[in-house]
Order: structure tokens, then sequence, then C-alpha cells
């Protein structure tokens, strides 16, 4: 019976595939609505015949048709849908479903008469001509196709032989500027053999203007310089180029800039005459403010100006990103002021001011909860935090956070149902904005932002009746710095993490005796060690057609305390047997953005922990779990695995079993926009988690060969708001393949029992 609905549900996905398919040949067919004398543009060709050889001819033909206006209608599948949608919106009384389809997917028509031919020739001769291809010629046509009443636009190029760089050389001055811009040149965009570019020449220009105002010349502009060229003595389509200052360039701008003052406002406001304010010299700079809002001596590492140091662009940008990553300021304005007068010697003077404008020191957040378990718990939730962004004057946050929930299980067996749980949690975090190391490290010893110390405390309680009480104590003290625009450096030499199990009915501790790697999990209470993570985060160029994300994490726990435990093996220190285990997991990203508002996003993920030592298995707060909305949406959270093991229907806290040691991942999803701030996606996710010691409690936990037909597979649709990048997600599930049902049985394609996530921000 089971096999004759897998058979149904196949057939009528086919049907629905075949019907759209049938729509987009048939249905979206446009050509009943081109006007009578015209036709639909839909292609473009351009046939290039050089007249020498060109190794990059596609890169030539790619620039030129980029170039080309205006862009042919493109089809899918053989039809036109968006020219389709438009045409059917026109109508009298289109309809609410056309309008929508209109605004979504509408594409207005292009036709062959909408193109200027001799317009689009000169384009090309001009792109030509910039690229070195003078005195090439261009011709054009129009074929019509009075079958389908589409038209080509056709264009000929002879390719003339481009004009070649036989020399570059800087005129001779006596303006110290030439000496400057001459030591630059060994760096030039410009080398001999190479053809003739205006963009190459644009581009030496900016790079010569970039080099100039690192040395302090704060007045250039790109736009000073002019090349010239030179054909006179060449016969074979050679040129020299000379690179020289235009006329009546200002004396300004040829002359260096030092900076005589450095002025830092630690509490702008507008509303303040800052002559009224005190002022603090310290490291030869003016601390202005009424009074001590930032301490000079915290903030001063963070400016990388100095007084006598030439005008920088790269040190005044890194100045700012620096003083941004304090967390105490909503805006860093840095200004420089000319003084009047001294650009008329050899060397200018700047006076650079420092406004910073502070966020609101201090604020308190409520957020009130529903949560929904796949345990069967549900029930009310509230946090609240406080935040000090500026608790000693020197830039430290304090975040104090306390968090509660009250859940009651709903579902389950009736012995079960109306089980309740208690929560509660109380945690500060401490971060300053430099590194607490005994040894003093200099402010330039990082490049691009100083790290910041991170102290954490936390307490939580979980009290669930008929099964036990759970105690935690966590404590951390770790760095966090970037090292570039992309790179993320974390680690906490110290990590401690104590956990007391009490008060243990009689029901769970028969779950625990039928599974004595789960009552060694909860055995080894104490866990101190060592973790680092490292983050390469590409998402930050939102532009990019290719984006790319890595998060590694390493953790390992006990080694220093073996040194000082030493003894008969399980080791203890302050009478409690401490956890050793290694664990290494990595999450790689991939967002392929092919249209506006469209990407294709992957993600991979693998960990694996290994015990040892004083340990047979890993903590059971370090072990892994599969499921739930950001792992595999089509089963609940730690609902999957290990392996092919499967509960008991009867089981209600199963999920204390489903997790394991090692675990794989693999998710696809495609992602567009629906409406205003609605957005769309189809996905599939795939995983398990699994165990390298068998687990005799487990049947068909541990990981073998065949680990790919262990996978649970699934897949659906969702729909997400996005309000400035704050993403509430509703994601639809169904399972493809169970690994717990019995082989030949696992593709289940379970659409009539699907999962539904409700989940904040992206999955990934």
């Amino acid at each position: 019976m089971k096999n004759n609905k897998v058979l149904m549900n196949k057939v009528l996905i086919r049907s629905l595939v075949a019907m759209l398919f049938v729509m987009v040949l048939y249905g979206c067919s446009v050509e009943r609505f081109i006007p009578e004398d015209e036709y639909l543009y839909t292609k473009e060709t351009v046939n290039i015949s050089p007249d020498t050889v060109v190794e990059n001819l596609e890169a030539i033909r790619t620039d030129l048709k980029a170039a080309l206006r205006p862009q042919p209608i493109n089809s899918f599948l053989g039809g036109y849908p968006g020219l389709y949608y438009h045409y059917k919106a026109q109508r009298e009384k289109p309809g609410f479903i056309n309008k929508f389809l209109n605004k979504k997917f509408g594409k207005e028509p292009v036709y062959a008469s909408d193109i200027e031919t001799y317009e689009m020739e000169q384009i090309l001769l001009n792109r030509l001509e910039n690229k070195g291809y003078f005195y090439s010629i261009v011709s054009s046509e129009i074929v019509r196709d009075t079958s389908d009443k589409t038209a080509e636009a056709i264009y000929s190029l002879r390719l003339a032989k481009p004009y070649r760089l036989q020399t570059y050389q800087l005129d001779t001055d006596t303006l110290p500027v030439y000496s400057k811009i001459k030591t630059s040149m060994n760096e030039t965009l410009l080398k001999s053999g190479m053809n003739f570019d205006l963009s190459a020449m644009k581009s030496e220009r900016n790079r010569i203007d970039s080099y100039l105002k690192e040395e302090g010349y704060y007045n250039f502009n790109s736009g000073f310089l002019i090349f010239e060229t030179d054909t006179n003595q060449y016969r074979n389509k050679r040129f020299d180029l000379y690179l020289r200052l235009k006329k009546d360039v200002p004396q300004k701008a040829v002359v260096p800039y030092k900076l005589s003052k450095i002025n830092i406002y630690p509490n702008n406001r507008v509303d303040v005459d800052s002559a009224a304010l005190d002022t603090t010299r310290y490291a030869e700079k003016n601390f202005i403010q009424d009074e001590e809002y930032f301490k000079p001596k915290r903030l001063d590492p963070y400016v990388l100006l100095e007084e006598g140091d030439l005008y920088s662009p790269a040190k005044s940008k890194a100045t700012g990103r620096r003083l941004g990553n304090i967390g105490a300021y909503k805006f860093v304005n840095i200004r420089y002021d000319e003084i009047k007068g001294s650009s008329e010697d050899s060397l200018g003077l700047l006076e650079a001011n420092i406004y910073l404008s502070p966020l609101k020191k201090r604020a308190i957040r409520a957020e009130v909860k529903g949560v929904t378990k796949s345990n069967g718990f549900s029930g009310p939730g509230l946090g609240l935090t406080f935040v000090n962004r500026n608790l000693f004057h020197g830039g430290e946050t304090l975040n104090i956070s306390l968090d509660g929930a009250y859940e009651v299980q709903a579902g389950g067996s009736d012995s079960n149902s109306g089980s309740t749980s208690l929560q509660l949690g109380l945690s500060g975090k401490l971060i300053f904005p430099r590194m607490l190391f005994p040894v003093e490290i200099s402010k330039n010893y990082f490049k691009y932002d100083i790290p910041k110390t991170k102290i954490e405390l936390g307490i939580a309680y979980l009290n669930r009746t008929q099964l036990f009480t759970l105690g935690s104590v966590e404590s951390k003290f770790g760095y966090i710095w970037q090292a570039n625009k992309y790179v993320t450096h974390e680690i906490n030499p110290v990590s401690i993490n104590y956990v007391s199990l009490a008060n243990t009915t009689e029901e769970f501790e028969t779950i625990l005796d039928e599974n004595p790697f789960l009552r060694s999990s909860f055995d080894q209470q104490f866990i101190s060690g060592l973790t680092y993570s490292f983050i390469y985060n590409g998402m930050v160029d939102t532009g990019k057609t290719h984006q790319f994300y890595l998060n590694t994490n390493f953790e390992t726990a006990g080694n220093s305390l073996s040194l000082i435990a030493g003894g008969e093996r399980p080791q203890s220190i302050f009478g409690l047997e401490y956890a050793q285990f290694v664990r290494l997991d990595t999450d790689i990203r991939y967002h392929f953005n092919f249209a506006k508002n469209q990407k294709i996003a992957t993600r991979l993920f693998a960990g694996w922990g290994v015990p040892y030592g004083n340990s047979d298995v890993i903590p059971y707060s370090k072990q892994y779990f599969s499921g739930g909305p950001y792992s595999v949406r089509a089963f609940r959270t730690r609902s999957l695995g290990p392996g092919t093991f499967q509960p008991e229907n009867s089981e209600t806290f199963s999920y204390y079993d489903q997790t394991g040691n090692l675990r794989l991942e693999a998710n696809l999803e495609y992602r567009f926009p629906l409406i205003s701030l609605l957005q769309g996606a189809v996905f599939v996710d795939a995983g398990n988690v699994w165990n390298t010691t068998d687990n005799e409690a487990l049947e068909g936990d541990t990981f073998t060969s065949d680990f790919m037909n262990q996978l649970g597979i699934g897949g659906g649709f969702g729909m997400r708001v996005d309000i400035q990048n704050f993403v509430i997600r509703l994601d639809l599930a169904a399972p493809f393949h169970d690994p717990s049902l019995a082989e030949g049985q696992r593709w289940s394609w379970d659409f009539e029992n699907p999962i539904l996530n409700f989940a904040i921000g992206y999955p990934f």
C-alpha cells in the first residue's frame, strides 16, 4: 500500500513538471501580441575579423557586446514568460494575478525599431579605439524573421592591427613632485609591448595619485596628470608615451602636508561649544571633552595619526576603522583643516580633528519568547539584557543577561504528558577593547585592528520533572581580533565548564542504565581546555557574484589538568573527574549571486570529536546532533541518527540517545524575491551523526563506509521576511530519505507529514 502511495506521488510530481514545461513553451507564446509592423529583438551577434593574431578575441567580443543598447529579450525554455506577463497586464482588465506576475517578473518588449545602428557602430568604434585598435571598420544590419516576428542585429567588425607601447617616460621638471613620481615608476601598470589602453592609463593616474597622497600630497588630484603620445618615430604602429603635469596646477597641489596638530573630541555633541571644553594634552595629542568620558590613555592606542607625520589616507582610514570597532561610538568623523598660508612654502600644514559621537552608554533590552521544541515541550520565555558600553571610561562593554523559560510537555505518552521544564540562566560578559596581556604590545603591532579581551561567566539551572535537575557554571577568558577585512581569530586559552546532574528520577536512571555511553557522557562533569576559531567571511562583499565563508573550530580539553592530576585513571582534580577530548569542525559556505536578489546558497559541515585518556566518550554537551531549522530541516531537532538507529515509538525522551561524535551535513538552497520584504526559497538538505565507537545500546549508530546510504535527506520551500538583515524564517520540509527505516524502504517521500521550522536568521 505504501509503495503504491510513493508511486502515485512520483507520478503527480512528474505530471506537474510536464505541465509547467508545456505552459512555458506554449502558454507563454507572445507572437500574437507583437504589433503588426514590429519585430521582437531577440538576438545580437558580433562578428570580428582581425587583421592580425589576437589572443583575447573573446574578451574583446564580450566587452563590445556589453556596450550595445538595447539588450535583446532573452528566452526561457524557448518562451518569453516575462514578456508574456507584461503583455497580459496591458489588457483593459488584466486581473490581480496578471498584475502581480507583471510586477515581479514582467519585462517590457524591445523591438527592432528601437535599435539605432549608426549610434551603436560609433560606440563600438570608440570602444576599439580605447583599446588601441585605431582605423577599424564596423558595419551592421538587422535581419528580420517573418515566421515568428523576431529580429537579430548583426555587427561585423574588421579589427585593425593595434598600436603598441614602445616606451613610457616621465617628463623632466625641477618641481620636487616629479622626483616623487619618478620614485614610483618601478610600480607602473604600463609595460612595453602592451596595447594602447585608455583604461590602463586612467588606472596609472589613479595609482600615482594614491602614491602621492601617501607621501603627504593632500591636495593632489589624478586630474592634474596628462598623457601624450608620439607615433612619428615608428612605422609599425608603435608609440611613445609621456606623462607630465598639466599647466596651471595650483601650488598647494604639488607640496606635501604634515600634521601640525591633532585634536580628539571623545564625547562630541553638536549642542556643545568646543571652545568651552577642557583640553588634556597626552601623547602629543589634544583630548577635548567637558568631563572625562574616555580616558586619553585608553583612546590613544587607536589613533595612528601623530604630530609631525606626513598626511596619510591609509593611516586616516585605519584610525577611523579602529575607533569604530571599539563599540562605544556611533559615528567617527576625521576632518583635516589647512592652516592658511602654509602651502606657499615647500611644506603645508594640516590640523586633524577627530570627532567621536558616542552610542547611548546604558541600555536595557527585554525579549519575550515563545518556545516549541521537537520533544514536545512548549511555553513562554523571557530574556533581559543590560548593556554598559563604557564601563571604566576605556571603551569596556559589560553585558548582563537574565533568561528564563517555563515549558510544558503537551505531547508524548500519557505518563509523560504534562511534564514541566524550568530553565533559568544568568550570564555576564565583559569586553575590553584592548589586549590584556602580561607584556605591553605596541599599538602598531596589529595593523588592521586591536584585539579585544573577553571575560565570560555564566550559571544555568534546569529542572525537568520526572527526570533530573541540572546545574552548570561556565567561564571563559580569551581574545578576538580581525586580521583584515575578511579574517577573524578567536582564542580562549581558558575555557571551564562544570555540570552537576542531581535529583535524577527512577525513570531517567533507567534511561542511563540502558545506555552506558549516555551515563558516561554525564559522569565527567568538569571540562577545562582551550578553544580556537578561524573565520573567513567573504560574505561582506555583498556585490560579488561568488561569495565564500569558512568557519573552523578547534577544541581540546584536559591536557593541562592531566599534568597536575597524575595518578591512575580516571584522574580527577578537586574531587571532580574531568573530561579529555579533541574536537574539530568546519563550516564551508558558497553563495552564487547570478541575478538581482537571486542566489544559490550551499553549505558543507563536517565535525569530529575524539575522546582520549580520561574519557571513553566525549561529554554530552559537546556531542553533535542533527535535524532542526539550522540543520536538516525535514527532521526535528535531535531526531536524526545516530546512523540508522531507530528509537522506540513509545520512548518520549529518545532524543537523549540521538547524538554522536561525528557529523556530516550538506545543504543546497535557491533564494528568490516574492513581494516587497518577502523572500522565497526552495531547498534540499542531507546529513546525519554517527558514533565512531560502537554503542551497544544504539543499533546501527556506528560510522561505516556505507555512510552515504545512511544520510537523512529532505527538502521543501520556505518564506522569509527580511527587514534590514533581521530575518524571520518559515521553512516547510518533508523527508525524502529516512535512514532509520529498513533498507529498501528508506526513500520514503513522506510529503503528507512535513515539518514546519520557525527560526530567526538564514540557515547558512
